[in-house]
C-alpha cells in the first residue's frame, strides 16, 4: 500500500528518485547538484509518497500562497508505479493542503508526455502563461 505524507525530502533520496522517473529532465544542468537542495528546502509543499518499506515512489512539490494559488514545480512518479493513481492522490493532496478546490487554482508546467494525465484530472491548458528567464539551460536528464 501507498502511503502520502507531508515531509522535507534530502537531496540524494530526490536525486535517486529522479533516476526512476521521467521527472528528471525537466532540470537544467547548470549547477544541479547545488540547485535541488534549495528547491527540496524552499518549496511550500513537499509530499512523498511511499511503499510500506520506505521505497519514495511519488512526489509533488508546490509553491503556494494558501489563499489563491498553487504553482506545482514537481510531480512525479516511479515508472514502474504508474498508472496506479498516484499522481491524482498527490495533486488532491496537495490542493486540499493549499486551501482547497474552491479558493485555490493550480497552475503548473507540463513535460508534452504528461498533458493527457493533467487533462484527466480536469486541467486546462492556458494561453496566458508568461515566462521569463535568461539562464543557461543545458538540457540532461538525471542518471
Amino acid at each position: 500500500m501507498i502511503q502520502i505524507h507531508s515531509e522535507r525530502l534530502t537531496a540524494g533520496e530526490y536525486i535517486d528518485f529522479l533516476k526512476r522517473t521521467d521527472l528528471g529532465s525537466q532540470y537544467p544542468k547548470e549547477r544541479f547538484p547545488e540547485r535541488i537542495p534549495v528547491l527540496l528546502e524552499r518549496a511550500s509543499i513537499s509530499l512523498a509518497a511511499r511503499r510500506e518499506d520506505g521505497l519514495l515512489v511519488g512526489v509533488l512539490l508546490g509553491l503556494t500562497d494558501f489563499a489563491y494559488w498553487l504553482f506545482v514545480t514537481d510531480l512525479g512518479v516511479d515508472r514502474d508505479y504508474e498508472r496506479q493513481g498516484i499522481g491524482r492522490r498527490l495533486m488532491k493532496e496537495a490542493h486540499e493542503l493549499a486551501g482547497g478546490e474552491r479558493d485555490i487554482a493550480v497552475y503548473l508546467v507540463a513535460n508534452e508526455n504528461a498533458i493527457p494525465f493533467y487533462e484527466k484530472l480536469g486541467m486546462e491548458k492556458s494561453d496566458d502563461v508568461m515566462q521569463y528567464h535568461h539562464i543557461d539551460w543545458t538540457e540532461f536528464t538525471v542518471e
